[in-house]
């Protein structure tokens, strides 16, 4: 009996100051945007949408889930889901998606507007800028430690190269400029807002240093990628794919090469390693040009790609 007691007090004990703590939950990760967060135009748009969760319940994996595939691979954890709608900017998340935004409190929030910055003044960032400082407003209101994170998306080539583009006259490289210039404006509106992640240089990077192909208008150079869609407006996979390794590096600090050329995202949606690797050093190279990366090139990659583990 007494021998009973001595192991039910000591199993108490152990209960109270020795049993294994519950691990943290991972930090809640929203992504806010339109067609360039859910991957119009590419097979991207649905590949493994359940990794994350749509709050709109559409089915969309997109550039979120190819960022939930990246940091599980890196062993990094994050429970991610996505807030999308077509052909907007930030302004109408506010005005139609306000009680999916505020459904619990985001540790992270990754968000970008319109393309063009304004529908009906292409390259005028004041609506932007104004969105931007009302979401953060708002979701600082359910989480005053949020971090958010803006992504200044790409040039496209259908605003630069026919005659009725807003850009055209200009290099490939003068919207991506324009835009990132927008959300450095944009990001000033509040002490939340952490970053812009330079999309649009990394395509232009990937176009200058003849990764990637300039003008899909005139045809695609051999050996060179085209980061367009057919509609030279939307992203191609690859497009996408060098988009999350930007969101991937820019928010973990982790080297986008340490994913490795044999990268299983990349595998599962048809590119070829080649392209993988291309990509990542891309991406590692604009994101060191910032001082967000350190280098930390994966050393052991395999030879053959695998499929993602579920």
């Amino acid at each position: 009996m007494r021998e009973s007691l001595c192991v039910f007090s000591l199993s108490i004990v152990l209960l109270l100051v020795g049993a294994p703590h519950a691990s943290a939950p991972s930090p809640a990760l929203l992504f806010i945007g339109n067609s360039f967060t859910y991957g119009e135009g590419s097979p991207v748009k649905t590949w493994r949408p359940e990794l994350v969760t749509d709050l709109n319940h559409e089915g969309i994996g997109g550039v979120p889930a190819l960022f939930k595939s990246f940091t599980k691979q890196a062993g990094v954890e994050y429970d991610v889901s996505l807030e999308t709608h077509p052909g907007v900017g930030l302004d109408y998340h506010l005005q139609q998606r306000h009680d999916l935004l505020t459904s619990r409190p985001w540790d992270i929030v990754i968000m970008h507007g319109l393309s063009i910055l304004d529908s009906n003044k292409p390259g005028d960032p004041a609506k932007l800028v104004q969105s931007t400082r009302e979401m953060a407003e708002l979701l600082t209101s359910r989480n005053p430690s949020v971090k958010i994170e803006l992504t200044a998306t790409w040039s496209r080539a259908d605003q630069t190269y026919p005659v009725t583009g807003h850009w055209h006259g200009r290099p490939i490289a003068a919207m991506a400029a324009d835009v990132q210039d927008g959300y450095e404006q944009a990001a000033k509106t509040s002490p939340a807002i952490k970053s812009v992640i330079p999309v649009g240089h990394a395509w232009i990077r990937a176009i200058e240093t003849g990764v990637a192909d300039p003008n899909p208008y005139d045809g695609i150079t051999p050996g060179q990628i085209d980061l367009w869609a057919r509609d030279h407006y939307h992203a191609s996979t690859e497009g996408y794919y060098l988009e999350a390794l930007m969101v991937f590096g820019d928010l973990t600090g982790r080297d986008p090469r340490s994913l490795g050329e044999a990268e299983c995202s990349a595998f599962e949606l048809g590119m070829p390693a080649s392209e993988a690797k291309a990509l990542q050093q891309v991406a590692f190279d604009e994101l060191a040009s910032k001082k967000k990366v350190t280098p930390a090139p994966r050393r052991d990659t395999p030879s053959t790609p695998a499929r993602c583990t579920p």
